[in-house]
């Protein structure tokens, strides 16, 4: 779930990631010059650093700073200190998908303004698109009828064989799959102690986590009926493993950044704590210790290699998004492991009538799920990477020129690039929560995450109604 713990901060507008990325303005003037570029080697090493596979391919579309003064994107842009956007960018009718965004199903049904997502892949902001393939299934699905049992065996089967796991399921969400998941560790089969949740009467109910994996929605193991316990150093971590202790838990994101805020530059990166356990330890301890590990990947999506990397590593338990990332409906998650486990989840995960009855996941999207997982393992990572930082690098050339205000194309700690922004309040009298109200007010409504819009997201056309709005906005304050 840690795709996800910025929404307790809300994404009202830009600066989601201050706390760790730093003021998000240009209030010295050292900050105007401190271009800090990355040759090739610098950018290899940290898209490793945040858990990028294929780097030296993402390093070809060239992560160096600031945007390309001398307006030679590849993206196609117009220039990048002309002063203008140009029309033609990198494809599509900005003008077509502007009026779209003022009529379309959400204003005609519910009056609802839809947004242009300059965001990553937020479930409060309506998760990801689904790719034309995977809306195909879905309606296909929805003209038959199934034995719901068999279909969650079916698709848990086939889930499985592509993570690499025993066995797995579908659930409605990560939270989802958390949920189930505490449950099944808490009683095993026992139909018993299934009635009982969530206030279980035997003793090994501790979820165990260190300060540092602390999260928003942890509290979906105490709905689960655990009881969490939380240690700060390595040596309180192992002592505070007893016969009480019925889950270690571990967040994914951790390996590339020290908070669950939304990707920033890795050059604002802050080190980690030495005492702070990375995913694969704690996967070590529990195997020592014999304890079940449930490590939350949730977003963090790419790199694929993670849909098997804590799998092979050993963990008893992997969650991930169904949306995000694998860009399938945003109401289902996976959880993936060992068979027993998954077995003992299963008994509780609707349609079972088990804690998780509630949380049911369609016939539709289950085959949406599985159609879009399908589609993600073939997908060409590098190449996809590469197409997010062709449009991040034309939208920064395209904010070039603007006095004070600075658009770097940086790398982020998700591993692509994005365009950071940074201004000088003295000559551009707007906070960033100022920035935020305004673009959500605007003809179009935008909306971005940290400290800059992000383009993994941006159908094309939509980059040049963000570069437009947002050269406007920095051009005349309003």
């Amino acid at each position: 779930m840690d795709e996800d713990i910025r929404e307790d901060e809300r994404v009202d507008g830009p600066g989601s990631a201050e706390a760790e990325s730093g003021p998000g303005r240009l209030d010295r003037p050292d900050r105007l010059n401190r271009l800090d570029r990355l040759d090739r080697r610098t950018f290899i090493r940290v898209s490793a650093l945040a858990g990028m596979a294929g780097a030296a391919g993402v390093a070809a579309s060239g992560c160096t700073g600031a945007g390309e003064q001398d307006g030679s994107s590849e993206g196609g842009g117009t220039g990048g200190t002309s002063g203008a956007v140009g029309t033609g960018g990198l494809g599509g009718d900005p003008e077509a998908l502007a009026a779209d965004l003022r009529d379309n199903v959400y204003t005609r049904l519910l009056g609802v303004r839809p947004h242009v997502g300059a965001h990553e892949h937020l479930s409060s902001m309506g998760g990801s698109r689904m790719p034309v393939e995977v809306m195909e299934a879905m309606a296909e699905a929805n003209r038959y009828f199934v034995d719901m049992a068999e279909l969650h065996d079916a698709a848990g089967r086939r889930i499985a064989e592509i993570m690499g796991a025993e066995a797995a399921l579908v659930s409605s969400g990560a939270f989802a799959s958390m949920l189930v998941g505490a449950a099944g560790v808490l009683t095993g089969s026992d139909q018993e102690r299934m009635r009982l949740l969530p206030n279980p009467t035997w003793p090994k109910v501790e979820c165990l986590f260190q300060t540092a994996h602390r999260f928003f929605y942890d509290n979906v193991f105490g709905f689960a009926g655990m009881k969490l316990v939380e240690v700060g150093t390595r040596a309180e971590y192992e002592a505070a493993i007893t016969d009480r202790t019925a889950l270690l838990v571990g967040l994914a994101y951790i390996e590339h950044q020290t908070r669950g805020v939304p990707p920033f530059p890795v050059r604002h990166r802050q080190e980690h704590d030495p005492e702070t356990l990375m995913p694969l330890e704690i996967i070590e301890i529990g195997k020592r210790r014999g304890v079940p590990v449930m490590i939350d990947l949730a977003s963090n999506l790419p790199p694929k290699e993670n849909l098997t990397k804590y799998l092979e590593a050993g963990a008893d338990l992997v969650v991930v998004s169904g949306g995000k990332g694998i860009r399938g409906p945003n109401s289902t998650g996976i959880l993936a492991g060992r068979a027993d486990l998954i077995h003992a989840a299963r008994m509780q995960n609707a349609p079972v009538n088990g804690i998780g009855r509630g949380l049911k996941v369609g016939k539709e999207e289950i085959v949406g799920l599985v159609a879009a997982l399908e589609r993600y393992v073939a997908l060409d990572e590098e190449e996809e990477i590469a197409a997010w930082n062709e449009k991040a690098r034309w939208l920064a050339d395209q904010l070039q020129g603007i006095d004070g205000l600075e658009a770097r194309y940086e790398l982020n700690t998700h591993g692509y690039c994005d365009v950071e922004l940074l201004w000088d309040e003295a000559v551009i009298p707007l906070s960033r929560e100022d920035v935020g109200r305004l673009l959500r007010a605007g003809d179009p409504k935008i909306i971005y995450d940290g400290p800059g819009p992000r383009t993994l997201q941006l159908e094309e056309g939509e980059v040049e109604l963000v570069a437009r709005r947002l050269r406007e906005l920095f051009t005349t304050g309003s």
